[in-house]
Formats: C-alpha cells, sequence, structure tokens
C-alpha cells in the first residue's frame, strides 16, 4: 500500500479491485455453467419434439443454472467479507477494555 494515500482511499481501492475481481469470476462461473447445460440439454433433450422447443428449454435451463450460481458467488462474497470484518471487530474490541458485567 503506499504510503503517500489516506487510508480510506486504500481501503476502497481494495475493496473496489476485491468486487471486481467477484464479478469477473462469476461472470465465467456462468459462462461454464451455460456450457454444460447446453450440453447436458443436447444429450437428455427428447428427441420428438422441435427442435425450438428444446433450444428454449436449454436456455431457460441455463439461465436457472446462471442465475443460481450468480446467487451463490454473490452469497459466498459477502459472506466471506463479513467473517473479515467481524475478525478486525474482535481484534479492535480485544485491545479495548472489556465493560463489567452489571449485578442484579
Amino acid at each position: 500500500m503506499d504510503d503517500e494515500k489516506p487510508i480510506t482511499e486504500q481501503a476502497m481501492d481494495t475493496i473496489t479491485s476485491a468486487v471486481e475481481a467477484t464479478k469477473d469470476a462469476a461472470v465465467t462461473a456462468v459462462k461454464q455453467v451455460r456450457k454444460a447445460a447446453k450440453k447436458v440439454a443436447k444429450k437428455v433433450g427428447p428427441k420428438k419434439t422441435s427442435k425450438k422447443k428444446a433450444k428454449k428449454k436449454a436456455k431457460t435451463s441455463s439461465k436457472k443454472a446462471a442465475k443460481k450460481t450468480a446467487k451463490k458467488a454473490g452469497k459466498t462474497s459477502a459472506k466471506k467479507a463479513a467473517k473479515k470484518t467481524a475478525k478486525k471487530a474482535v481484534k479492535k474490541a480485544g485491545k479495548k477494555k472489556k465493560a463489567k458485567k452489571a449485578k442484579r
């Protein structure tokens, strides 16, 4: 980290880069899932139905899968961020004096 930049700016840069990395990971995951869904749709899809219907089914399944992976990626990144902030808060709290329990 640069000593010339203020801490807040450094933190914002770090957060921004993390968000971009997460987004890129989600996009690649979605692409992979779509590709896999198309392959599965070709193999599993009923042979008697018309090509249009099979295509439509493949699209919907890939969209659902893409949504799921995007949702999962968002959840995991959010969980990781929450864990990090919780750890930092615990460290800060450890430095301060603990409050005494009130007598009842």
